[in-house]
Order: structure tokens, then C-alpha cells, then sequence
């Protein structure tokens, strides 16, 4: 993993070493793509357009949420600004990274959730735009321009997470490839029909489950905390 890890850091290194325009670009990116403007920005907006593709949105965005922090918990993962301190690796040749307030973030770092949360909760939402696309043009172009922005935010997303050393390049890359899968199998599992109750039931449910699980690993001498 130090192979993987040190790769990663030279990456980050190569894309700070940018041009220092992207620099307020990289901050920008990561700052709107906070999970916390699912909830905030798209549910609001997708839901005012379309109902159903609303709570598509916020539905895919609560589970992939759920299933990031769990997912972390199992897999842990470095984060870059943390690790390449700890690791000793570049004491000899120092690498040239800066860093940046939302660098020192804290807790387990695999998979990327800014990338995971974001690709599964636009997901309904860019199927939604592709087939008003398709209603409306036979071109495929137009048709599939939904899709490669989808693809072209994820990836300044990913980029932007590297540049300011939040995560490896895997985390990311997992990241993304989870975020689509959970889009395209939960779409079509939107609990549009469903009342109220329902997501206030799925909700506790959730909390609890975490909330269970988090003792069991604290009780079986697992530090989630690392």
C-alpha cells in the first residue's frame, strides 16, 4: 500500500503544481460538491421540477450517505495530508504539497464520499435529463451530453479531492465507480408512492443500525476512530 500511497501523493503534487488559476477552480469544486448540497441544492431543485425524480434523488443520497460511513469503518483507508507525515517516506526527498483548510480532514478516507455520495444521488437526475433529451432530439449528442457532464463533474470532483490531499487517487476511483453502481441499482427502488412515515421509519432505522453497529465494533476492540 506505501507503493500505492506514494503514487498517489505524486499525483497530488503534479496537480498543485498546476497552474495556480485551477487552484481557486480545485477549491471551488470541492467546496460545492460537499454531500451536504444533495440535500441542500439538488433534492430541492430536482423535486421542484419533478417529483419522482426528487425523491430519487434524496433516497439514493440518504443510502449511499449510510453506506459510505459504514463503508469506511470496514475499510479505513489514509488520508494523504495525515499520512504523509506519518509514513517517513519522503523525509529524504520531500515532496512539494500545500496544504489547504479543508486538507486535515479527519477519520477513515476509503471510498471518497464527496465522490460516492455526489455519482449516486445525480444519477436519477441525469437519466431524467437524458430521456427528456431523448424525447426531444434524435441527436446523439444531445443525448448523451446528460451523461458526459455526469462523467466530467465526477471526474473534478475526483481531481479536486487528490489536489487538496482529502484523498488517494483509489478513493476516489472507488468512490465513483460505487457512487454510479448505487444510482443505477437504487433508481429504479425510489420509494416515490411511499408516505411519510415510511422515510421516517427508513430514517431511525438507519440511525440505529449505525448506531448498533458502531457499539458492536467499538465492543469487539475495533477503533473506528483511527
Amino acid at each position: 500500500m506505501d507503493v500505492l500511497h506514494a503514487a498517489g501523493i505524486r499525483c497530488a503534487e503534479a496537480l498543485q503544481a498546476g497552474p495556480p488559476c485551477l487552484q481557486t477552480f480545485w477549491l471551488s469544486v470541492t467546496s460545492l460538491a460537499d454531500p451536504k448540497s444533495i440535500f441542500t441544492v439538488c433534492f430541492p431543485l430536482a423535486y421542484f421540477l419533478d417529483r419522482e425524480v426528487g425523491v430519487a434523488v434524496l433516497w439514493t443520497g440518504l443510502l449511499a450517505e449510510w453506506l459510505n460511513v459504514v463503508s469506511k469503518w470496514f475499510l479505513f483507508g489514509e488520508r494523504p495530508f495525515w499520512w504523509v507525515h506519518e509514513s517517513r517516506l519522503f523525509e529524504e526527498q520531500p515532496v512539494s504539497v500545500q496544504q489547504f483548510p479543508v486538507s486535515c480532514e479527519t477519520g477513515p478516507g476509503h471510498p471518497s464520499g464527496h465522490c460516492m455520495i455526489t455519482g449516486a444521488a445525480l444519477w436519477p437526475f441525469v437519466t431524467a435529463l437524458t430521456a427528456l433529451a431523448s424525447r426531444h432530439s434524435r441527436s446523439t449528442v444531445v443525448r448523451l451530453s446528460p451523461f458526459a457532464a455526469y462523467a466530467l463533474l465526477l471526474l473534478a470532483v475526483g481531481l479536486s479531492r487528490v489536489f487538496v490531499l482529502a484523498h488517494f487517487p483509489h478513493q476516489v476511483v472507488v468512490g465513483i465507480l460505487a457512487g454510479a453502481a448505487l444510482g443505477w441499482s437504487l433508481q429504479a427502488r425510489a420509494p416515490a408512492a411511499r408516505s411519510l412515515r415510511f422515510f421516517a421509519c427508513t430514517s431511525l432505522a438507519l440511525l440505529l443500525g449505525a448506531v448498533a453497529l458502531h457499539r458492536a465494533m467499538t465492543a469487539a476492540g475495533v477503533d473506528i476512530d483511527w
